[in-house]
């Protein structure tokens, strides 16, 4: 009997070690079939077929093509020769990146273009060109002065295609000049003041412009951004903003994208579209009593909840009689346009993400940095004490202001509003920008354009007929300082009969504050 019982034992010791002998082999069998198999390329990685249409992101290609569609030098040299004009490898490293097509043809639906009044250097707008192009933008209307009208930059971006540029020259003011905008009250309470003013009303005059180069170009959708801006199309199968604007009813004309804004973690921040991974959501993301409750902590001393605009900004529908209102929407002579506000998406704005950007605003406003002087000078309190500090005190003194007012230092607190959804980490930019200059985009493109330039870029004003010939009583701009009088009697009469046809334009807004008790109960339903 205990000859059974041992018998017995012996065997189910034996089957135990064989069944975890067969568990431990066993995976290693079917692992080491999977490597054979992908080795020789008879297994495809799932993860490059997560998308049902086998568009990873938008804009490639799945015809089985292995080849870059943009220009390398370095892939017969050393990897030492690899080095991004823009101080990266140029190793491709982004396996989405193999069949990618960023020529983006007519036969893509909808067309997006984005217009933008810029004066950067191709270190931001290199990035935010191509990031743009990687979810789904097909044109880009870029009205340069300053650094991006230089040889050096613009020849570079004259070469990218489906990029227009626009320079500021005297054919372009005279062209302006003409604009039916002068002779309407909805802009006029902006004309006539420096700084941000100009600028406003500048980019007002662009937008206008680019609604007719974009309906001549065949688009279906019009965006104004500055290139310190990336659209962020959360909530999309492809992280595609032409597939978040192919979703929008056919009934409405303008599309709301919330903004988020930059918190940088260090002073010393470089290329932010790369280094900045943490935002602070818009109020109209964000419970209402989240928003309410936080907001002493989350503007750490500062004027507002933001540091600067807080109301976001639109896609439009191109159609007839459409134009712009202030740079943060737009609007249409004949009708109040329908539009939604994206629950997900936004535009994530990278507002004061280096320590040179306080010098860099300074240099390009002639303003008094009195505090009465920069309110005809600026529109947002933050923007007129950073302007005040970056005139007034020493370098050192700069930086420590800065690192106090910019800077999200403090991992306490940082850590705290990421728990109470007040600050969110967005990497997919990051990641995005990281690879394509990974890949050697930029590098490629800056090469490129030292040999090659396409003439016909460079989108001409004569021909472009971007607005109507001027007619008589027609004002301008080169009159304005010496028939100020005039076109202010001519505004004042058109003003009652225009003024609930055509609101006032929108200018960049700052969040209602803590105190703003009348605003509790309709702050997250209206504008």
């Amino acid at each position: 009997m205990a000859g059974h019982h041992s018998s017995q034992s012996s065997h189910l010791a034996f089957a135990s070690s064989l069944l975890l002998l067969l568990l431990t082999v066993l995976p290693l069998t079917l692992a080491c079939f999977a490597f054979f198999l992908q080795w020789r390329g008879g297994l495809k990685d799932p993860v490059n077929h997560w998308s049902p249409d086998r568009l990873e992101f938008f804009g490639m290609d799945n015809s089985g093509g292995s080849s870059l569609q943009f220009r390398s030098s370095c892939g017969n040299g050393s990897s030492s020769d690899c080095v991004d004009a823009l101080g990266q490898s140029r190793m491709a490293s982004f396996p989405y990146y193999r069949n990618w097509k960023f020529d983006l043809g007519l036969d893509i639906w909808p067309q997006i273009c984005i217009t933008a009044s810029t004066s950067a250097g191709l270190e931001q707008t290199l990035p935010w060109i191509f990031y743009h192009k990687v979810i789904g933008v097909s044109t880009f209307f870029l009205f340069v002065e300053g650094k991006a009208a230089s040889p050096e930059v613009s020849k570079v971006l004259e070469s990218i295609p489906g990029v227009k540029v626009i320079y500021r020259t005297r054919e372009l003011e005279e062209q302006q000049a003409k604009s039916r905008i002068w002779n309407e009250t909805w802009l006029a309470i902006y004309f006539y003041k420096p700084c941000n003013y100009e600028l406003f009303v500048k980019q007002n005059l662009n937008m206008e412009m680019a609604i007719v180069m974009a309906r001549d170009a065949g688009m279906d959708w019009i965006i104004h951004l500055d290139t310190d801006e990336l659209i962020y199309p959360a909530g999309t199968r492809e992280y595609s903003v032409r597939h978040l604007l192919a979703d929008v009813p056919g009934n409405v004309d303008m599309v709301i994208f919330s903004n988020y804004e930059s918190c940088v973690e260090r002073d010393d921040v470089k290329e932010p579209f790369s280094e900045v991974s943490m935002f602070k959501k818009n109020r109209h993301h964000l419970p209402k009593d989240v928003y309410f409750d936080n907001y002493k902590e989350a503007t750490r001393g500062n004027p507002n909840y933001f540091l600067t605009y807080g109301n976001g900004k639109a896609a439009a529908r191109i159609q007839d009689h459409l134009r712009p209102n202030g740079a943060h929407r737009w609007h249409n002579y004949m009708k109040t346009p329908n539009e939604i506000k994206l629950e997900e998406a936004a535009v994530l704005h990278y507002t004061y993400s280096k320590f040179s950007d306080l010098t860099s605003r300074r240099d390009r406003c002639g303003c008094k940095p009195t505090k009465e002087a920069v309110k005809r000078c600026f529109m947002l309190d933050f923007d007129r004490a950073a302007f005040i500090i970056a005139s007034t005190v020493t370098e050192e003194e700069m930086l420590q202001w800065y690192r106090e007012q910019v800077v999200w230092t403090n991992k306490t607190l940082n850590l705290k509003l990421l728990r109470t959804g007040i600050l969110t980490r967005i990497y997919a930019p990051m990641v995005i920008v990281q690879e394509l200059r990974e890949s050697g985009v930029f590098s490629s493109v800056i090469a490129s354009a030292q040999t090659t330039l396409s003439k016909d870029k460079s989108v001409s004003i004569e021909s472009s007929n971007s607005f109507r010939k001027l007619e008589p009583g027609e004002v301008s701009s080169r009159k304005i300082g010496i028939d100020r009088e005039s076109q202010a009697i001519a505004r004042r009469t058109l003003e009652s009969a225009e003024s609930n046809i055509h609101p006032s334009a929108v200018p960049p807004l700052s969040p209602p504050g803590a105190d703003d008790s009348h605003l509790l109960s309709d702050a997250f339903t209206h504008l």
